[in-house]
């Protein structure tokens, strides 16, 4: 998400492409990063003995949105993608122009290669970190976790669901919402600005006021099933059922939503 804020590098301060290691470990720290505020956020305002219990959806979509932009910060290197949709727009912008890299930074001055082992890593990296995270916040809230809630509500903590369960009409609000961010993301360099991750909070922030409560607003595949996974293993009392005929939703409707919104972009001569 970052990648098209960064400033590139002069002729005489050429950074080094960054290594495998390098893609991995940035990806999965800002993703780790991401996930265990975002998680955390949500869990406190939905259990049970928590400070922040019933203060509402703006503070979980604020809280979202700056989980976003602390995850920005954390995978600078690889140009914060967090996210597969948005690793996904870049392959399909690629194949629109050539020049297109993984972190936006041109080839030969830094700019990480779009080829099937790098995009390999980021995914690998981004499904992982947001495991991690989502162990996390479940530790630091351990004891709201295991106080006894209602059917459902630790679940919506880790993984999303929709309020009014339909399975073609909630596909159409993640393939909406993932496309107005990936659009964002792949226009926004043509804009002379200097808030860089500030910018991609605001963004979440206004999505998720918008679109958000029809299905939880997963626009993320790892945001998603990881943390879905994670909920199924973790030994947290009371829980229900992981509802994994629904996980297909907010795994495959971003993927298509980061798609469209690409060919879109490019499409209309729009791409920065």
């Amino acid at each position: 998400m970052l990648d098209a804020l960064l400033t590139v590098a002069t002729a005489t301060d050429v950074p080094a492409v960054p290594t495998p290691w390098d893609m991995f470990s940035s990806e999965f720290l800002g993703t780790v990063i991401m996930m265990t505020i975002g998680t955390a956020v949500t869990a406190a305002v939905f259990l049970p003995r928590s400070k922040a219990s019933n203060s509402g959806w703006v503070v979980v979509t604020l809280g979202w949105g700056f989980a976003v932009f602390a995850g920005c910060y954390g995978a600078w290197k690889t140009g914060a993608h967090l996210n597969p949709s948005v690793t996904v727009a870049k392959v399909i912008a690629h194949g629109f122009d050539g020049s297109v890299t993984l972190n936006g930074l041109p080839a030969g001055q830094g700019g990480i290669p779009v080829s099937a082992g790098n995009v390999g890593i980021y995914l690998a990296a981004q499904f992982l970190g947001a495991f991690v995270g989502a162990v996390l916040a479940w530790l630091a809230l351990k004891r709201q976790y295991d106080q006894p809630t209602e059917p459902g509500v630790k679940l919506g903590t880790f993984a999303t669901g929709p309020a009014v369960r339909s399975y073609g009409w909630n596909f159409v609000t993640e393939v909406v919402a993932t496309g107005i961010l990936v659009a964002w993301v792949l226009v926004s360099g043509g804009t002379p600005t200097q808030i860089g991750p500030l910018a991609v909070a605001l963004v979440i922030v206004t999505i998720g006021m918008g679109l958000g409560g029809a299905t939880g607003y997963a626009l993320n595949p790892a945001r998603d099933l990881s943390p879905r996974i994670a909920y199924t293993i973790l030994p947290i009392p009371g829980k229900t059922p992981a509802d994994w005929s629904y996980s297909w939703i907010p795994i495959i409707a971003p993927i298509v939503g980061s798609s469209l919104a690409t060919v879109a972009v490019y499409a209309l001569g729009m791409a920065a």
